[in-house]
């Protein structure tokens, strides 16, 4: 087992807790700069998951560190999407500068959400930011001059400095947002704000208490989260290449939730990791549901060709249900709840203790304790 003595306190300023953690994340970016060319056919899909990190990443300021939960997250990162594609194409103005007033105007948007929804919280503030995202929407349907309507709005190829962005190029674009956005934050949540936010989440009697103030720091983090939606809406329209209303349903909503709770609340790493089994999860679904038919019917060829073509025909229907990847994810989402409440980054860590203590690791290490509600904490 590996301990860590810290001897100055440069040491806690730091991003890395020691040079082996710096090491391995080292070798993560090398992994990253290197899968573009190692996997050039799933770029499209790889970039998407990059998408999604910053918007793990968003939502996970709000739900994971502050303790609001949203479920109106596809709105901001529609109206980052929209405002971006609208000062770009209709105003003809630099991309950079086009992606920063799309983060400005969604982290208006957070803001003014934010102010109202205050004294809300749990399952009303969930409602109020699901009505927010429903009434958003309707204006993206019906705002014809600005975001076409019904018919939709089609995405013109990223033009920086005038160089036009190809796959491989965009591909390192999402993943330098990305990096940015969480160095970002990983040293906002060290700062006094970010305590901030972490002790709304624990308890905001408690932090009212020690001179925190609620109103601003509630909207600073809807605000927060909303601007890094933007930049995420920005890129999401160049990879999509079609605007429409019904792609920033409440469903996508729930899916970006889905996310974080997947990938360990509270935690950066979670958001990430969230992402990425939010983004590769369809394709190897996909990749699955074409071989899966065949593969059954060798496997069960003993009983006949018959029975093996019956066999190969029913599972071929039931895989190619509509419905088939979102039931998935609900599956996997009641599993996690069930069995590994603290997600993805939950379980690393224990396999990671696991191994550094074995043989002399105890089962109740990570035994959760009981858990209480607010209204049963003072009986």
């Amino acid at each position: 087992m590996r301990f860590i003595f810290k001897t100055s306190y440069h040491q806690d300023l730091g991003l890395f807790q020691d040079r082996q953690e710096r090491n391995w994340y080292l070798a993560l970016a090398l992994g990253l700069l290197l899968t573009p060319f190692v996997l050039p056919a799933y770029l499209g899909d790889l970039s998407l998951m990059l998408i999604f990190g910053l918007c793990g990443v968003s939502l996970m300021v709000l739900v994971g560190y502050t303790g609001l939960v949203s479920l109106g997250h596809a709105a901001f990162l529609g109206i980052g999407a929209y405002t971006h594609v609208y000062f770009s194409q209709d105003l003809a103005l630099p991309w950079v500068a086009s992606v920063m007033l799309a983060a400005a105007v969604t982290a208006i948007a957070g803001a003014l959400v934010g102010l109202p929804v205050l004294r809300l919280s749990g399952l009303y503030l969930a409602i109020a930011t699901l009505a927010f995202a429903l009434i958003i929407q309707e204006i993206f349907s019906r705002w014809d001059s600005v975001t076409g309507g019904i018919k939709g709005k089609a995405v013109e190829r990223a033009v920086i400095f005038g160089y036009a962005i190809h796959e491989v190029t965009f591909y390192f674009l999402c993943l330098g947002f990305l990096l940015a956005v969480l160095w970002f934050t990983r040293n906002l949540l060290r700062a006094p704000a970010g305590r901030a936010l972490i002790a709304i989440r624990d308890s905001e009697l408690a932090a009212q208490s020690m001179g925190v103030n609620l109103t601003f720091y509630k909207t600073f983090a809807f605000a927060y989260s909303a601007a890094i939606m933007g930049f995420a809406g920005a890129l999401f329209a160049h990879e999509v290449g079609f605007l429409a209303p019904d792609i920033f349903t409440a469903l996508l909503s729930i899916q970006f939730l889905l996310m974080v709770v997947v990938g360990g609340l509270g935690s950066l790493h979670g958001a990430v990791f969230g992402a990425m089994f939010t983004a590769l999860l369809p394709v190897v679904i996909s990749s699955v549901r074409d071989s899966l038919p065949d593969w059954l019917g060798w496997a069960f060829g003993f009983f006949g060709t018959d029975a093996s073509s019956a066999i190969s025909a029913a599972v071929d229907r039931i895989v190619k249900q509509p419905g088939l990847e979102p039931g998935i994810l609900g599956l996997m989402l009641v599993l996690f709840i069930l069995f590994e409440p603290r997600g993805i980054y939950g379980r690393w860590l224990k396999i990671r203790l696991y191994f550094s203590q074995f043989p002399l690791y105890q089962r109740p290490t990570f035994t959760q304790k009981k858990s209480y509600m607010k209204s049963e904490r003072f009986r």
